[in-house]
């Protein structure tokens, strides 16, 4: 076990937005144990899926503000040009010894600093969409005055919709967002092109999609379930002189996936910084 798995799980948590991500890290806290009751939830038209959950275990929706304490965490998860609609709110519900936790793209610690004077604990998350069925990925990076226990809170947290992995500053975040956070679409095109690529070898359209979807599907468990290198399984797959060593002459030559990936991976870090201000 490790030792965010020990960490004690917060007494008083408010999310701030239950859209996508904030249902699924809701549906990964109460999985994980978090007490519903310990759960309070602001959303001006939570889905019937939250309200659900809430209900099945015990969390508050949309009570009276004057009636909510201050709060061990707050993660904020509304859309990043809601923040100062909001920052009113916030600081009625967080002090000093608040963890402050935001999954807001482009809005950087500072920002939040700026909006809520009195917090100084603050960490910046990234996770993926993935994490709507548990298997996304979460880049962290923390304020200096995170303890370690808080940012073993932050992990147990986090964990509830996949992986964790602690940035060595904030300056990696945008490029976090480009290689996982963004990195999910990038996949899903693939998806796209192999089956397009498929029905123009001449597979009935269909055909081509289902065999495209089921071999990113089979390929991604197998990553999942197989520690060797990514090289190490493509080199499984590849007996020389073959036919996927012919399509991998293509993909792997000086102009093929890898510069186009660069290229992909720099836009969106230089968008993610534009974003960011």
């Amino acid at each position: 076990m490790s030792e965010a798995q020990h960490t004690p799980l917060p007494s008083a948590l408010l999310l701030m937005g239950a859209g996508k991500m904030g249902a699924a890290m809701l549906q990964g806290w109460l999985k994980t144990g978090l007490p519903g009751k310990s759960v309070t939830i602001i959303d001006p038209r939570p889905s019937d899926h939250v309200t659900a959950l809430a209900d099945a275990h015990g969390c508050a929706v949309n009570p009276d503000t004057a009636t909510i304490g201050p709060q061990d965490v707050l993660v904020i998860a509304v859309k990043p040009q809601m923040l100062d609609a909001a920052a009113g709110m916030l600081r009625q519900v967080a002090s000093s010894n608040t963890l402050i936790i935001s999954v807001m793209a482009g809005k950087t610690i500072a920002d939040m600093r700026s909006r809520l004077p009195q917090c100084e604990r603050f960490i910046r998350a990234m996770p993926n969409t993935p994490a709507a069925v548990g298997r996304g990925i979460t880049g962290m990076a923390a304020s200096e005055s995170v303890s370690a226990v808080e940012r073993s809170v932050a992990t147990r947290l986090l964990s509830g919709i996949g992986k964790v992995e602690w940035l060595r500053g904030e300056h990696e975040i945008d490029m976090v967002t480009a290689v996982s956070g963004s990195g999910p679409a990038y996949v899903f095109y693939l998806v796209e092109c192999l089956a397009k690529a498929g029905a123009a070898a001449g597979l009935e359209p269909d055909l081509a999609m289902r065999l495209a979807r089921a071999t990113i599907e089979g390929a991604g468990e197998l990553l999942h379930q197989d520690a060797a290198a990514a090289s190490t399984l493509r080199e499984n797959v590849t007996s020389p002189g073959g036919t996927t060593a012919a399509a991998l002459a293509v993909l792997m030559a000086d102009d093929g996936l890898a510069p186009l990936m660069r290229h992909a991976v720099d836009a969106a870090k230089r968008r993610a910084a534009e974003l960011a201000g």
